[in-house]
């Protein structure tokens, strides 16, 4: 081999001496199923160029379920009568389609190196040989023979009696498609390097098809992953580009370098081996090779302030189409989004990370969607940005106008809960802000590819930069110094996490602690309203910040029965009960050790109260200024709660779980807020604006107020 073209990162080719190579179905086989022989050819003239220099070369070969169908459905036309051909045609037994292509295409590989003066042999595997130890022995003992005698070894999975249900549609075991098998084969053989053909060139950074993507030369984990788009699966076969990856990885972690290449390009393994900079490397030592340049935060927040006064210049039916295609994009992409999703949850499952965390991060079955129609109706709401609050006349020819603007730069801190990604991302967007997000690690992927889904569909006008996902190192302590360059921090998680950072910056802190909301049912309440709210408020989505924490029932229920209806109820639902001083003597219920306590669960506390004050004062005392709830018929007692309940949201006869955005109709939230300036309760679109003066004048001068007649007469605001 020539060495002087060598690429430095692809050295590592002068000490390979055994390679696995694997042929794809696509790569095996034509658009219309039938074997691509050129093709194939030209690959098998390189394998002989290779085994002549004397490296030892193994393949890994897909088409038997491919070309076995194709020869049994032009048998059935052949033995077919014009009226059979009217009928509906049943689908091919995949075990016979296999039995039938491996046979045939075990015969053209044979033909095909014979003419080439090199033999082969056939070797079928299955996933369950390789969990005898033995089989695994002797199988490294049979190809070690076959590559003394210059044999190449053709390995191919024995979908004919394999114990999958269908050879395309399990995808569980030891090896799941023939990308997983060779790289298998791989680590059991000890091969040097293990060589993966595509029907591309390599990896890129969005679909091949998409002009927009770049071939990513040397992959790096922590610089790609979660950051690529893959295309659909294979044309034909298992795998695809994503089965490729996952097998690349896994094999370079090991210590086997792969390539991932084009079959269809003309010497394509030989460059490989010549070290020639082609296809996508896969190894573990990449990381020392590329540098990748972190972009910090610092520059992250200047570039999203940038970004978001291109997005304030647009016209409001521009910003408008920016929210509808991130929408109709979240939608293209849910498969996409939730096998990262998935993987995150499978993740966090293995970590042993609480329920309730695992719960926030699960984007159940039609969440997209959900996310998706909340987007079109933050998109469809009236314009909020440059909206004239006020008008008023400061003196003859001079107008004072109050005007809704943008904030800034928002930093927005998550645990868990990707959708909250996509929620404050549109809202951001919608009020015109730039915005920095950073995410918890048990959510990296999701966060990831829901990133990327939405800042691809943000025209270049305006700069993908208007959200960045903090990937890098910098930790939040670090990121709360930045108050000279972020207008509003809002933290989305665990009240230790909202807590350490009001404690920790300059920067405006918007959200809450604590979200220990209550239900006070009152003795005029019906019992019936009674049991379908707290059943809601408590089991609805128990993790949820506006989930009940504390029941205060009042005394008299205690002899009507009412108190133990509620009881029997939550239990009925698997709901864990603690009591107040009270409530756990009279009860015999486990006494809470206090009231302040969210439990994010299954779980709730009960107590036993005089009366409505006396629910007032235990709500202030332990409460966290949330969302608290009454029941009761009587409407003056309700009154009194409604005006003297100092939360952030207070309700009479409704689930305290009717606190969200997206409920009150503002599209989305970002939070909810239990301060008291700026913004209180769940923050939609307003809570993202501030204000601005706009002066109009004629020449006007102060002039120590000596020429000017100040009126200071409102006006009407025009519509």
């Amino acid at each position: 081999m020539h060495m002087d073209a060598m690429d430095p990162t692809r050295a590592f080719v002068k000490d390979v001496k055994r390679l696995v190579i694997k042929f794809g179905t696509a790569v095996v086989t034509r658009s219309d199923g039938r074997l691509a022989l050129g093709r194939l050819g030209a690959l098998c003239e390189q394998i002989k160029e290779l085994n002549s220099q004397g490296y030892q070369v193994i393949v890994v070969t897909s088409g038997a379920v491919g070309l076995g169908r194709q020869r049994l459905r032009y048998r059935s036309l052949l033995n077919s009568s014009f009226a059979d051909l009217q009928k509906p045609q049943a689908e091919l037994d995949g075990k016979a389609c296999a039995a039938v292509g491996q046979n045939n295409l075990m015969a053209l590989y044979d033909t095909l190196f014979s003419q080439l003066d090199v033999t082969s042999a056939q070797l079928l595997v299955t996933d369950n040989d390789f969990r005898d130890e033995a089989f695994r022995n002797q199988l490294t003992q049979t190809v070690d023979s076959l590559l003394a005698l210059r044999v190449i070894p053709i390995f191919n999975e024995n979908d004919a009696v394999s114990t999958r249900k269908a050879p395309y549609e399990d995808s569980s075991g030891i090896f799941w498609d023939n990308d997983s098998l060779a790289g298998l084969l791989a680590l059991q053989l000890k091969a040097d390097l293990l060589v993966l053909l595509s029907d591309v060139d390599g990896l890129y950074s969005g679909p091949p098809s998409d002009p927009r993507s770049k071939l990513i030369h040397t992959y790096l984990e922590k610089g790609h992953q979660g950051q690529i788009t893959f295309g659909d699966k294979s044309r034909v076969g298992r795998g695809g580009m994503t089965a490729k990856v996952k097998s690349a990885v896994y094999s370079s972690q090991a210590g086997i370098p792969v390539v991932i290449t084009s079959g269809y390009a003309t010497g394509s393994i030989l460059k490989v081996l010549n070290g020639e900079r082609i296809g996508t490397l896969f190894h573990r030592d990449a990381y020392k090779w590329v540098q990748v340049k972190e972009v910090g935060a610092r520059e992250m927040a200047v570039a999203a302030r940038e970004s978001s006064r291109r997005l304030q210049a647009m016209s409001s039916q521009d910003r408008k189409k920016i929210l509808l295609d991130i929408a109709n994009a979240l939608e293209t992409n849910e498969e996409l989004i939730k096998i990262e999703n998935d993987a995150d949850v499978e993740a966090a499952q293995l970590a042993g990370y609480e329920k309730s965390l695992v719960s926030r991060l699960v984007l159940k079955p039609g969440k997209i969607s959900s996310l998706a129609n909340s987007i079109r109706v933050l998109a469809n709401m009236e314009e909020p940005i440059g909206h004239v609050l006020k008008r008023t006349e400061v003196a003859d020819g001079l107008i004072l106008e109050k005007m809704s603007c943008p904030l800034g730069v928002l930093l927005i801190v998550f645990e868990s809960r990707p959708d909250a990604l996509v929620q404050i991302a549109s809202l951001a967007i919608r009020s015109g802000n730039g915005l920095l997000l950073k995410g918890g690690k048990e959510a990296k992927r999701s966060n990831a590819i829901l990133h990327k889904v939405i800042t691809e569909a943000i025209p270049d006008s305006v700069g993908k930069k208007l959200i960045g996902l903090v990937t890098s190192r910098e930790e939040i302590p670090n990121l709360l110094k930045l108050d000279d360059v972020i207008d509003l921090v809002i933290p989305r998680g665990s009240n230790k996490l909202v807590s350490q950072i009001k404690d920790s910056t300059k920067i405006p802190v918007l959200g809450h602690a604590d979200g220990i909301c209550h239900v006070y049912v009152d003795k005029s309440a019906n019992m019936d309203t009674a049991k379908h709210i707290v059943l809601d408020a408590k089991v609805d989505y128990p993790a949820a910040c506006n989930a009940m924490e504390t029941l205060l029932v009042h005394k008299d229920l205690v002899q009507t029965g009412g108190l133990n209806q509620l009881i029997v109820e939550l239990r009925n639902e698997g709901v864990t009960l603690y009591g107040g001083p009270r409530a756990s003597a009279l009860l015999n219920l486990p006494e809470a050790h206090s009231f302040h306590h969210e439990y994010n669960s299954m779980a709730c506390t009960v107590e036993i109260v005089d009366d409505v004050h006396s629910a007032i004062d235990h709500i202030h005392r332990h409460g966290s200024a949330h969302t608290d709830c009454i029941i009761a018929e009587d409407l003056e007692v309700a009154e009194v709660f409604l005006r003297q309940v100092d939360s952030a949201a207070v309700f009479h006869n409704a689930s305290t779980r009717f606190c969200d955005g997206a409920r009150f109709g503002l599209g989305a939230e970002v939070g909810i807020s239990t301060s008291r300036i700026h913004a209180r309760g769940p923050v939609g679109v307003e809570g993202l604006l501030t204000t601005r003066w706009i002066l109009r004048g004629n020449g006007q001068v102060v002039n120590g107020d000596k020429g000017v007649t100040y009126t200071h007469k409102e006006l009407t605001l025009q519509p």
